[in-house]
């Protein structure tokens, strides 16, 4: 499992997430998009027609995110981290403790980069810590390059989901 680094790793739960984005796209607004812009387009002049010209707009940005979700999905690899067999190391779906310099700890998963989300503490698989932080053990000091610098971080715990 440590051999993905040239690929397009997503967790299972990853996937699923854009699954349900693209299905709810797909069946849910793109049919009430068409009904509107169905609707508008019976109501003559289309050149003034906002609910006209804004269904267009909407329903074109629908089918960009559909042909994304479509691509990324295809494209993605789907890892489960829970069956990583070197769970003393920092790979793909771990979720790690780190404490910086002044002692303040962070805990954060590594996910795949259609996955991240820093506010949740998902950082995605290419990301400077997530890379910095590869094949790492408790007690290793790793340092992070930063757009404001370098930062030195310890790794005080590994851990990874269970096998459902």
């Amino acid at each position: 499992m440590s051999a993905i680094h040239n690929t397009n790793p997503i967790t299972p739960a990853g996937l699923a997430a854009l699954k349900a984005r693209y299905d709810h796209l797909l069946g849910k607004e793109r049919p009430e998009i068409v009904e509107i812009v169905s609707w508008a387009a019976g109501n003559g002049d289309r050149s003034e027609n906002g609910d006209y010209l804004y269904g267009r707009k909407r329903m074109r940005e629908i089918d960009r995110e559909l042909a994304h979700l479509a691509k990324v999905m295809k494209h993605a690899k789907v890892v489960d981290p829970s069956q990583q067999p070197d769970k003393s190391r920092v790979f793909f779906g771990a979720t790690v403790t780190v404490a910086d310099e002044d002692d303040e700890q962070r805990q954060v998963t590594i996910v795949g980069d259609k996955e991240q989300d820093a506010g949740r503490g998902l950082l995605g698989w290419s990301s400077p810590m997530a890379r910095a932080l590869r094949g790492a053990t408790v007690g290793d000091l790793r340092t992070v390059r930063l757009p404001a610098g370098e930062k030195e971080w310890e790794v005080l715990a590994i851990t990874y989901p269970e096998a459902r």
